[in-house]
């Protein structure tokens, strides 16, 4: 019994862990571990760089793939046996009662065997068939890839956008430059130290200008490989068996959820938009500026004509222009916080008359400042925790891809995303003003 269990770790260790069958042509790389040389090719294809181990997911240098000669002759004399094959993986064995894991414990997340699911420490939990299991797991890692595909495209978009705006600057101080060197030409002898002056100048502003775009893009890009690399482990899990779907899923969906999912600076103020105040949507008790650009809470009622258009109940007031596709960013400065304010979009259709449901559901999606508390108006209320009082509200709308960012405009932190929200008729910005609040569009 002992022999054969010894032999059988043995046929263990001459099996690649990708392929799950004897080794062919087996090669060592950095870490330690050994593949089937077409099996670790296939899986480091289309990398430029930093190659993980599919076990340990340490990373190589390089595609440096070592024979193992040594490795390849146990193969050769282990299949002289004519040994049964390796017990597949599928059969997935509970290691402290030796019966296949049929089900996944939902609060322990990971597999269990019936013995498991009747003894204490799993009596109370929910448990359900490992397929089953694992086509829900599916779901929510392709909903995450969606979304880190997206977040991949706004980085890529970021990075062209940064590299352009240098080129153009770069092309800019070359001609500024050839301009001052002809017109120096004609007057070297009086204007020479003049000249050099300003030549050092431009290079300062060149050397500064170069240094602060590299960072950047330097950044995006790290974001970018950040991203794939998740982007990569999805879709090989998605893609692999329930079994090994479900090994470790807790910290994929972890890690997922550790990306702060927001569209960057550089796309969203490439986006700004002039937006003015609606006086005809304006409750009477608010007080517009000349230009619609300013807003104040007043206590005493305008004489208004009660219109469609108007608010009646709530003290809103509505942007001049509505959206219903393309991207847009705007920016609303708090000049007086006084009792709260509510920022963010409105659907055309929500009734202007009677109650608002400040929720999604009910056609406004914004975020609420109150006493130093800040909520994003969703349905129950979500708490916010920005790291500095946001004086200056910025609103980013993405009207095909369905989302709404909210920021602290000073810093661009994002305050709070509304993803895939259900976009399908005309959006404005709006604007409610608690007693002795002060709003300006900048």
């Amino acid at each position: 019994m002992a022999a054969a269990a010894q032999l059988g770790n043995l046929q263990e260790e001459a099996t690649c862990s990708i392929c799950l069958d004897y080794f062919k042509d087996p090669v060592s790389i950095e870490c330690g571990h050994n593949f089937c040389r077409s099996c670790i090719t296939q899986s480091w294809e289309g990398r430029d760089g930093n190659f993980p181990c599919p076990q340990c997911r340490e990373i190589s240098s390089g595609k440096s793939l070592r024979p193992n000669r040594q490795l390849g002759n146990m193969v050769e004399m282990l299949k002289q046996l004519h040994l049964p094959p390796v017990k597949p993986p599928e059969e997935n064995l509970c290691e402290k009662h030796n019966q296949a894991q049929l089900l996944f414990c939902a609060e322990d997340q990971r597999m269990i065997c019936w013995v498991c699911r009747e003894s204490k420490e799993h009596k109370t939990h929910s448990a359900s068939p490992v397929e089953e299991a694992a086509e829900e797991h599916t779901v929510k890692l392709q909903e995450w890839l969606l979304v880190l595909k997206e977040q991949e495209g706004y980085f890529l978009e970021s990075k062209l956008k940064e590299e352009e705006q240098y080129k153009t600057m770069s092309n800019k101080l070359r001609t500024e430059k050839n301009k001052i060197q002809s017109e120096f030409e004609k007057l070297r002898q009086l204007l020479k130290e003049n000249e050099q002056t300003l030549h050092r100048r431009l290079e300062e502003m060149e050397t500064k200008m170069t240094m602060i775009e590299n960072a950047n893009i330097t950044k995006l890009s790290n974001q970018i490989t950040s991203l794939k690399a998740l982007i990569m482990e999805i879709e090989k899990k998605c893609e692999a068996p329930a079994w090994e779907l479900l090994k470790d899923v807790r910290g994929t969906l972890s890690r997922c959820n550790n990306v702060k999912i927001q569209c960057p600076e550089m796309v969203v103020k490439s986006y700004k938009v002039m937006v003015t105040l609606d006086p005809d949507t304006a409750h009477p008790w608010l007080l517009l500026s000349e230009g619609g650009r300013q807003v104040r809470w007043t206590d005493t009622a305008q004489p208004l004509p009660d219109t469609p258009k108007r608010f009646t109940s709530w003290r809103c007031v509505l942007g001049s222009e509505g959206f219903t596709s393309g991207r847009h960013y705007w920016e609303v400065q708090l000049l007086q916080e006084g009792y709260g304010w509510h920022g963010g979009v409105i659907a055309e259709s929500v009734d202007r008359k009677g109650g608002i449901t400040w929720s999604p559901e009910g056609g406004v999606w914004a975020v609420q400042g109150s006493m130093g508390q800040y909520k994003a108006l969703t349905s129950p209320r979500t708490l916010l925790s920005p790291r500095e009082k946001p004086l200056k509200l910025g609103v980013y709308l993405d009207y095909e891809g369905g989302r709404l960012f909210l920021y602290n405009a000073d810093s661009m932190e994002l305050l709070y995303s509304f993803a895939q929200a259900p976009f399908t008729q005309r959006l404005f910005p709006i604007f409610w003003l608690g007693g002795g609040v002060e709003l300006r569009l900048v």
